[in-house]
């Protein structure tokens, strides 16, 4: 890509930026469909959109490990280096993942929501974990900034 003119890089860069964009809504869609289709605003429990009082707090905490202790350095979450700061932002970041993915499966066992209702909210959580990789590896491209 180092051959192409800037314009050609830019447009593609905005692709990449519209097609993240259209990932986080369709996990936004999935979310509130877990809850709409079934008429069970459970799933919100573990959601993203405010709908009932405190219960997007798991996905509002999500990026804070990496905002607070990594500072501008967000890639070094998906390495391998040892750093108190990075196992720090690691560890928490492992506990709201597996946060994530327990509620809906708790609220399963405990049959209140159905299989439709999990396996959207878990599917919206896997969209939602792709696009936060796709963000990383788009921003630690060395040829996608300003140009």
């Amino acid at each position: 890509m180092g051959d192409c003119p800037g314009y050609v890089l830019s447009c593609l860069h905005s692709f990449n930026l519209a097609g993240l964009a259209v990932m986080v809504s369709a996990g936004i869609v999935l979310q509130i469909l877990a809850c709409a289709l079934y008429s069970n605003w459970w799933p919100m429990l573990s959601g993203r959109i405010k709908a009932r009082e405190k219960k997007t707090l798991p996905y509002a905490l999500l990026p804070m490990p990496a905002l607070f202790l990594l500072g501008s350095d967000s890639t070094s979450i998906l390495s391998s280096e040892t750093s108190s700061w990075v196992d720090a932002a690691k560890f928490l970041t492992g506990i709201i993942v597996v946060w994530s993915i327990a509620i809906p499966t708790i609220l399963k066992h405990a049959g209140i929501i159905g299989w439709g209702a999990m396996f959207m909210d878990l599917s919206s959580f896997v969209i939602f974990i792709l696009s936060a990789i796709s963000y990383f590896r788009m921003s630690s491209e060395a040829e996608y900034g300003i140009l």
